[in-house]
């Protein structure tokens, strides 16, 4: 399934006032399981550093949630918005403005090309390295963007189901996906590659978050897939899975995973 167009479609909907897009990150924020584990991470993160000047990238923007969320910790901290998508890099920037959120700037950039050596305390990616072929490229030009002690946090989907793979005869269930999720060992070698010492790796999206992900992204998006009038349905879709969805996700963010359908990396330079 492509799921550009019903990203656009979403944008398109919730783009229209400041008000419905704050609404959005919010909803984001809920459903999405790899949001709760990547704020749990982040929080870890920025504990005793909200008052230090900090800057940020955020590789790979998309929507722009999470450096909606990170602009909101502190307003010490700047952060740099990368995607390749110039509407959407447009309508952040116009977004950031409209709610004076100056701590944030959105800039079209190619993550295989982008280097700004020695510039970043924290690198963010939020599933994006399962679109990139060029993957360990693009570690080596964030572990050259960060300073010494900078950490690089990762979400993306593993080869344990991520993506919806659950043999070699499947595809995967997103189609702009050039690979179906990483082996943890993998990901590991390649940051190492890339330059990367210390490396912490870890799955999410256990029994719980696989429920979950059914229930909160999956059919949903497949009812929009198959027809944009679903957009009338989505509201009493939630109404009654909502609830189930908020403490499978509590579940998984809160518990080790022998396996897992994704993966949390962290790395340092």
């Amino acid at each position: 399934m492509h799921y550009d167009p019903i990203k656009k479609s979403l944008g398109d909907v919730f783009n229209r006032t400041p008000w419905l897009r704050r609404l959005f990150y919010h909803l984001l924020d809920l459903l999405l399981l790899r949001t709760w584990h990547v704020h749990r991470e982040l929080r870890a993160w920025s504990k005793g550093r909200t008052q230090e000047p900090l800057t940020i990238l955020d590789a790979g923007s998309g929507y722009g949630q999470y450096t909606y969320w990170l602009a909101g910790q502190s307003p010490k901290w700047e952060i740099l918005a990368v995607d390749v998508k110039e509407e959407q890099v447009a309508d952040s920037n116009r977004f950031f403005r409209e709610i004076g959120r100056t701590n944030a700037q959105f800039a079209v950039q190619d993550l295989v090309l982008y280097q700004q050596p020695n510039t970043f305390d924290l690198a963010l990616s939020v599933d994006v390295m399962e679109h990139i072929l060029e993957d360990v490229e693009v570690f080596k030009n964030i572990h050259a963007s960060l300073k010494d002690g900078g950490m690089l946090l990762i979400s993306t989907p593993s080869d344990q189901g991520g993506s919806d793979v659950h043999s070699d005869g499947e595809t995967s269930f997103i189609e702009e996906h050039v690979r179906d999720g990483y082996n943890i060992h993998e990901i590991q070698q390649k940051l190492r590659t890339a330059g990367f010492e210390r490396i912490e790796a870890q799955y999410s999206y256990g029994e719980p978050g696989q429920i979950s992900w059914r229930l909160s992204m999956k059919y949903p998006i497949q009812m929009l897939g198959a027809s944009k009038w679903f957009f009338l349905l989505l509201p009493f879709y939630y109404l009654v899975t909502f609830p189930f969805c908020l403490l499978l996700n509590w579940l998984d963010a809160n518990t080790k995973h022998e396996s897992g359908t994704g993966l949390i990396v962290k790395a340092w330079k």
